[in-house]
């Protein structure tokens, strides 16, 4: 079948496509089966760089999803691997049958040695353990082999109970050690209480374990088959589909409350800001939910000890709908109350900026978390529109410089990006993608208004990624902005699209089907590089604490490669400071500063710290080796004392809703602390202090955003 490369049109960083582009059926099925045919054939015909599926191929699978499924090594035994490994070089074949045998028989045999699990780790922490003993715990798994007795098992699971129960005793001991009032106890019975610590803890992991369904465990599965394409090629199955829409709109439709599970319990977690449970008022953080009863419905279903993802499908439900909930109030009391559903907003999705002074100058710092938009309808709000209204609002304040955080920020929607790029230029080239075998695209800014024509300073770090960095890449070709932070970016150089497989079935009796993200081009600096694998480059580098660790793109296994092609048409911005004056004065700045060397020394050390594998369980090496730890530590306690002499506010339109928004009061007022504690903003903010204006900032602003 013909590629349908009209399909970036609809799309993407993230894009979001139908299925209109092919009437391939998919039905007669079970689901598993379906599944496998949707999600292959979407590999074969669509995939960037579509793979031969064969024995080699089949080997990675096979290879990838057992130490998925068992990663720790303590439920297959040798002799399940050797059983297992007669379909190493069949799982092409079954794939193209549709077969799902291998799946079937590793399933079920993982259920088994879990149900053996059980008693393995009950009976081993129902012996105490000897803490003088001169023994060590590897955590090195990668390099751990199967076991090949129901004897070296338990040794295995002892061991990792040991390393687990170990911890917990010191932590009771130092407890101990600190407390005046109470009576003291023995040794022996510390050690009796860490390990039903360790007991508890194992009981509650099992509890989870329990609720897993077949489909999330056959996900799994899938996706050993999908990673193998590329590692951001994903089968999202149905309730990480709905976690993932949630994600990348900022809201969904509900009561307004995180829940976690505690045992066979749902607990109230946090209740969000200014959504219906805040605003009924009758829902605690704390209170356990028993029992969930739809409008409609004469009987309340009770939820104890069913799946946290279940009980969540009970308590959501469409915008203007009634849910009545019975509560365990923390006092103990019952009590029931309604809530009538409707859209809520997760703030901390969307952007979000701070006013600062800074040598009698004022600055705004915008924090972008993601580049957003409303799958339902992309002309809704979006990380666009949002940074738009955020700039205006900072111009009334009068500032004379903008920060624009990226830090941690993943990506998201590739139109979004590029509308938002143009916020800063007047027009041009943004990206340029490129699919196999198609000339390349370049996509432009082509609004001539410009929103900032000002300073502008983009903040990354190794976690910027995606959408992140075709705006920073764009700011630093252009020579609009100087990107500040870790030594290059996260490496995410491709696009993908996003289909919810529902659609590809008529009449589908089997329940949700998920959703599949799946890589169909590269993207492209307006300077030909690609940022895949190399990143961006920052112009200021600053450590941080994760300098040395592996992070990025280049650290995944079946990543695409590094090139590059033609350079976009593009103007470098006309330059109104010394670009590279300023990028010396900030790197001069950064070699003398006395607390990035100490955050240096202390990723570094985490570093060291990371790689360490091997750990005593005899008690007075494990707790001189601790205390060696400790005492290197407490070197850098200094880097958390950190404080700026710089004050940061909120808008006045914020001032406002905080008035009757005490939540977002706290969050802001926490916010401001950690900027204020925060080296990287202060940097940021001096470089805007050093950029030279030429000429006045203009106030006049775009009057719509590109759609």
């Amino acid at each position: 079948m013909k590629r349908n490369y009209k399909i970036l049109l609809l799309t993407l960083l993230l894009a979001f496509a139908s299925c209109s582009f092919t009437t391939k059926s998919f039905e007669g099925d079970d689901k598993d089966r379906t599944l496998i045919k949707i999600v292959t054939y979407l590999l074969s015909e669509f995939h960037f760089s579509p793979q031969e599926i064969n024995d080699d191929f089949s080997k990675e699978v096979f290879d990838s999803y057992l130490n998925q499924l068992d990663p720790l090594k303590r439920y297959f035994y040798a002799s399940d691997i050797k059983e297992f490994e007669k379909y190493k070089t069949k799982l092409d074949d079954q794939l193209k049958a549709y077969d799902v045998t291998f799946f079937n028989l590793t399933h079920d045999r993982l259920l088994k040695r879990i149900e053996e699990s059980k008693a393995i780790y009950k009976d081993v922490l129902t012996k105490p353990f000897d803490f003088d003993l001169a023994e060590e715990y590897s955590t090195d798994y990668e390099n751990l082999s199967y076991v090949t007795s129901k004897k070296e098992m338990e040794e295995r699971w002892r061991k990792q109970l040991k390393f687990s129960t170990i911890a917990n005793y010191d932590e009771l001991i130092t407890q101990q050690e600190n407390d005046d009032e109470n009576p003291k106890k023995t040794n022996q019975e510390l050690e009796v209480e860490a390990r039903e610590t360790t007991l508890n803890s194992l009981d509650e992991l099992f509890f989870y374990i329990d609720g897993r369904q077949r489909k999330e465990l056959f996900a799994v599965y899938l996706n050993s088959i999908t990673r193998e394409f590329d590692p951001h090629t994903t089968y999202l199955e149905p309730e990480d589909k709905d976690r993932f829409e949630v994600a990348m709109s900022g809201n969904f439709e509900g009561i307004g409350a995180r829940l976690q599970p505690k045992g066979e319990a749902t607990i109230v977690n946090e209740i969000i800001s200014g959504g219906p449970a805040w605003r009924q008022k009758g829902l605690e953080v704390g209170d356990q939910i028993l029992k969930v009863k739809q409008e409609d419905e004469d009987e309340a279903v009770n939820i104890v000890g069913m799946r946290l993802g279940d009980a969540i499908k009970h308590i959501k439900g469409p915008k203007g709908t009634n849910v009545t909930l019975t509560l365990k109030k923390v006092d103990g009391s019952i009590e029931d109350i309604t809530i009538t559903r409707d859209v809520v907003v997760i703030e901390e999705t969307y952007a979000k900026s701070s006013i600062v002074e800074k040598d009698g100058k004022k600055f705004g710092v915008i924090n972008l978390p993601s580049f957003y938009l409303n799958f339902e309808d992309h002309k809704k709000r979006n990380a666009a529109s949002d940074m738009k209204l955020e700039i205006e609002r900072l111009k009334e304040q009068g500032i004379e410089g903008i920060v624009v955080d990226l830090r941690n920020n993943g990506g998201g929607s590739l139109p979004v990006v590029v509308d938002l790029a143009g916020l800063f230029i007047k027009e041009g080239p943004i990206v340029q993608v490129k699919t196999t075998g198609e000339p390349k695209e370049v996509l432009k800014d082509r609004d001539r208004s410009i929103v900032w024509d000002g300073p502008l300073v983009i903040m990354v770090n190794e976690n910027s990624a995606s959408a992140s960095e075709i705006l920073a890449a764009a700011m630093q070709d252009y020579k609009r902005a100087v990107v500040i932070g870790s030594k290059q970016t996260f490496g995410k150089g491709t696009v993908q699209t996003y289909q919810d497989l529902n659609r590809f079935v008529r009449n589908n009796t089997s329940g949700s089907l998920g959703a599949f993200k799946y890589t169909i081009q590269k993207y492209y600096r307006v300077n030909g590089g690609s940022v895949q694998l190399e990143g961006v480059k920052s112009d200021v580098v600053v450590p941080n604490r994760g300098s040395y660790l592996n992070f990025g793109e280049r650290n995944f296994e079946n990543h695409l490669a590094y090139d590059k092609i033609d350079a976009a048409d593009y103007d470098v911005w006309g330059n109104y400071f010394d670009y590279d004056a300023t990028i010396a004065r900030s790197n001069e700045r950064m070699t003398n500063s006395k607390q990035l060397k100490l955050i240096d020394d202390n990723a570094k050390w985490i570093k060291k710290m990371r790689d360490r594998d091997t750990f005593s369980l005899k008690y007075d090496d494990y707790k001189l080796a601790l205390e060696k730890n400790e005492d290197e530590a407490k070197r850098f306690d200094k880097i958390s004392d950190y404080q700026s002499n710089l004050t940061f506010s909120s808008l006045p339109y914020e001032l406002r809703i905080m008035e009757q928004d005490s939540a977002l009061k706290d969050r802001r007022a926490n916010w401001h602390a950690n900027l204020s504690k925060d080296i990287y903003i202060e940097e940021a903010l001096n470089v805007l202090n050093d950029i030279k204006m030429t000429y006045a900032i203009k106030t006049k602003v775009a009057t719509t955003v590109k759609e």
